[in-house]
């Protein structure tokens, strides 16, 4: 089975996991530790940084 390359970066990863105050189960569990509605807020939050990131360059 193989694994599908993740398209946020790890930095970004770990800088909304820290604003939304989980990246301390990341440190302890791993990515695989947090919960699935947790990791949908991650990609919710991504989305919003680059629609806001799109807007403010246009």
């Amino acid at each position: 089975m193989s694994r599908r390359k993740g398209v946020m970066s790890d930095r970004l990863k770990e800088e909304i996991a820290k604003d939304m105050g989980i990246y301390d189960t990341v440190q302890k569990e791993g990515w695989g530790g947090i919960k699935s509605r947790d990791a949908g807020n991650m990609v919710k939050r991504a989305i919003e940084m680059a629609e806001e990131n799109s807007k403010n360059k246009a």
